[in-house]
């Protein structure tokens, strides 16, 4: 028997739910080397306070704010306050591009700016001359965030009953303004209601995470202005968890080791790279050592591997499982501070099986899910009692999924967005009788879904093929030794690849000068057939059409500053096949018979 739907409800009154039981640490972040606990009523009396002070202010309800800052414990105060006030939260990724920070300000008509660096406030004020008020949260001066909840405090202390006064009655009211990623043209934003994220929030924890107890120790690292991050706030508040909060993926490491959670949403960017590390540090160390540590690895995805699919590990694989988990794996888990882990998240992009193989032979389970902003997010996910490898899931309660006649996903429920800001043509496109056009290509097997690809980036060689460049992408990308990949060959007679290295790895396995500029290795000829060879050992597997015959080093990864990637970290295709247009071209006048790279 299914559990009923959960009621529909504002947000403020899901917070005030979720806090209702006195904890101690029900947020966790540090502040220098220690770790230092918010309460549930210091939480709530911060946002109580900031709310009061937002309204006296002068703003009104339905008034935007923007928040732009660095995960912290002051980004979740401002992001409550703003709802407790009856305004609509703009989050705004700290990494976006001044130009459209500056076009979601003004597109948004935000009143209020919140951001957490006096510098990046000076920076974005010498650009934009239409800023709102700012609040900054460093600093003692009458414009930050400690003066504001001052004022706010004592506000309510005179009229203790006006934060409740504040809060909205309607659930299907605006609550979030969210601006996606962009990667063509300017940014959208997309309209989420208190009841889209209390809906997908709650039925994702009923369906996904009903595992996750009271005081489980959970580690956030991934952008609060993710809508994927800024749902899981409200999954783990209402969990009963104790939220530990990552300031910054540099310092995920360290914060793994001292935190050591049983649960955590992350994304395949952050897997590639953790595994590219432990063999980086393992080569390092020696050769023998490292040969050691990818042997232990490539164990253990096979064995794991046969153990998902079939046919079952025999005898010598799963003595040589034994011997890598006692020598390798097990100490691997341990140090990185994954030894209570009971499963990973992950969603936002394509996670490739033998990314989740290798972490399964580390005993690290991955739960896959998939979701857009435009659906709050969560349309399907894995459970980890039944979690179909190679998927993305089933729907979570209350969301209906289909397949259109050309493959592409449509989804409907109260996780659907209310449209498009100030855009009713881009709303007309995306919406049909209720159902989403998410623009995926998917498959659906016994309720589970499968991504193959974006309906947008399948393009056609001059052979006529048809060719998936996520697939092939991350195909070449389970080289430890590939940082970054994008497939290009839209017209073109076979498909090419832009391959970044893993300089750091590339370097130790080839001897390479430790001084020398990527811009000199990637002109080398050892590092172009090193890279070659790779890329063709990873896609050796795929069909003959999708064979990569031409590998193009590129020296520096894609990167936000150059407008390559969107502050999501999805890849602005057309942008890098721009930037590198030359390089391209010139990978395709070689002659077949000549070198299968540039």
């Amino acid at each position: 028997m299914s559990s009923p739907l959960p009621p529909k409800e504002t947000l403020p009154r899901l917070i005030r739910r979720a806090l209702a039981t006195p904890r101690a640490d029900v947020l966790v972040e540090r502040a220098g080397d220690r770790w230092t606990p918010t309460s549930s009523q210091q939480l709530l009396d911060r946002v109580e306070n900031l709310s009061c002070a937002i309204r006296d202010a002068g703003l009104a309800s339905g008034d935007r704010v923007a928040l732009i800052a660095h995960d912290c414990i002051d980004w979740i105060v401002c992001d409550f306050a703003t709802f407790f006030a009856g305004c609509v939260v703009v989050p705004i990724f700290p990494t976006q591009a001044l130009d459209q920070t500056d076009y979601i300000l003004r597109h948004s008509e935000a009143k209020l700016l919140f951001i957490d660096r006096r510098e990046a406030l000076e920076r974005l004020r010498a650009y934009s001359t239409a800023l709102p008020p700012a609040i900054v949260f460093e600093g003692d001066g009458s414009d930050t965030l400690r003066a504001w909840e001052a004022r706010g405090a004592q506000i309510r202390a005179a009229h203790p009953d006006l934060p409740r006064a504040y809060e909205p009655d309607d659930p299907d009211a605006l609550a979030v303004l969210i601006y996606t990623s962009g990667t063509t043209g300017q940014p959208k934003g997309v309209m989420l209601s208190h009841d889209n994220i209390g809906f997908d929030a709650q039925s994702a924890l009923m369906w996904a995470m009903e595992d996750l107890g009271k005081g489980s120790v959970v580690l956030s690292v991934l952008p609060f202005s993710h809508i994927f991050e800024h749902t899981i706030i409200y999954i783990y508040l209402l969990a009963g968890t104790r939220y530990y909060i990552c300031h910054d993926p540099d310092e995920l490491a360290r914060d793994l080791r001292e935190v050591r959670p049983e649960g955590m949403t992350s994304v395949p960017r952050i897997f590639d790279r953790v595994l590219a590390a432990v063999k980086t540090q393992a080569m390092k160390e020696s050769r023998l050592r490292g040969n050691l540590v990818e042997w232990a690895l490539e164990t253990g995805r096979a064995y794991a591997h046969a153990r998902t699919f079939g046919p079952p590990p025999s005898p010598g694989l799963r003595g040589r499982y034994a011997l890598a988990k006692r020598l390798v794996l097990d100490k691997v888990r341990r140090r990185l501070g994954l030894d209570r882990l009971r499963y990973f998240t992950s969603g936002s992009a394509a996670l490739h099986v033998d990314v989740a193989m290798t972490y399964l032979g580390l005993g690290l389970p991955i739960v896959q899910g998939y979701g857009l902003t435009e659906t709050s997010p969560v349309i399907t996910v894995n459970r980890p009692s039944d979690n179909r490898y190679g998927t993305v899931g089933k729907p979570i309660p209350g969301v209906e999924v289909r397949l259109a006649d050309d493959g592409e996903i449509l989804t409907r429920g109260r996780h659907v967005m209310l449209g498009y800001y100030r855009d009713p043509e881009a709303t007309a496109e995306a919406l049909e009788d209720g159902w989403l056009h998410t623009g995926d290509i998917g498959r659906l097997d016994d309720g589970y879904l499968s991504i193959t690809d974006r309906k947008k980036e399948i393009f056609k060689t001059a052979n006529g093929k048809f060719v998936v460049p996520a697939r092939i992408e991350s195909a070449i990308k389970r080289s430890p030794f590939i940082a970054q990949a994008l497939v290009v060959g839209d017209g073109r007679p076979h498909p090419a690849a832009l391959v970044c290295p893993n300089w750091e790895l590339v370097r130790v396995q080839l001897a390479l000068p430790p001084d020398a500029p990527p811009e000199e290795l990637a002109a080398r000829d050892d590092v172009r057939e090193f890279i070659s060879a790779q890329v063709r050992r990873q896609t050796e597997d795929l069909a003959e059409f999708e064979q990569i015959r031409r590998v193009i080093v590129i020296p520096r990864e894609f990167s936000i500053e150059n407008g390559e990637l969107s502050p999501s970290m999805k890849v602005k295709r057309r942008v890098v096949e721009q930037h590198y247009a030359a390089e391209i071209e010139r990978a395709y006048g070689v002659d077949l018979h000549q070198h299968a790279y540039v």
